[in-house]
């Protein structure tokens, strides 16, 4: 019997291990028509943030930006080389935040284990009503520099906001290894 909880205490701890490696969310698109075609040895910079962006003086400010391209160029460093004249490929980036309403939903009901007329009635765990929570997001974009026909995108869900310093840099590049997990090249 001990041997049975033994293993299953480890086989938790490995699973807790390997999920904590890459606790970010990331979504990843390619132009499969277009990527094979492209190559890309040289990259440069699409742009820049925008001055005029709401963002500027919060999560997307100029700390953020310079963080979050020498986190870029860090893991395009060894399969494409800077070279803003003449570049295969541009590179694109941006951060965002913004807040998302939600419902709680308990058990499959909308307010609660057994509503309308379960345990708890009406309000099990406090007030139904709706719920604010902040989302941030992370993307990088690969572009054909010729064409500027768009060749892989990927986001990861991280959240700057509130974040500054050593906390801004460890959550850009956390979200850019996790995003550069899903680059195609």
């Amino acid at each position: 019997m001990k041997k049975h909880w033994w293993r299953a205490g480890l086989t938790l701890v490995a699973a807790g291990t390997l999920t904590a490696c890459n606790p970010l969310y990331v979504r990843s698109d390619v132009n499969t028509a277009l990527i094979g075609t492209v190559h890309c040895g040289t990259y440069a910079w699409a742009g820049s943030f925008r001055a005029d962006s709401p963002l500027r003086n919060t999560i997307a400010n100029p700390l953020n930006e310079s963080r979050l391209r020498a986190a870029i160029a860090a893991h395009l460093k060894s399969p494409i080389q800077e070279a803003p004249a003449n570049a295969d490929c541009l590179v694109g980036y941006g951060i965002g935040a913004t807040s998302v309403v939600n419902w709680p939903y308990y058990g499959g009901y909308p307010y609660g284990w057994g509503y309308p007329y379960g345990w708890g009635y009406p309000y099990p765990w406090g007030w139904p009503g709706p719920y604010v929570s902040r989302e941030g997001i992370i993307s990088v974009a690969l572009y054909d520099a010729k064409s500027h026909q768009p060749l892989w995108l990927a986001s990861a869900d991280q959240d700057l906001s509130g974040a500054s310093g050593s906390e801004a840099q460890k959550r850009i590049d956390a979200a850019v290894t996790a995003i550069f997990t899903k680059y195609p090249g």
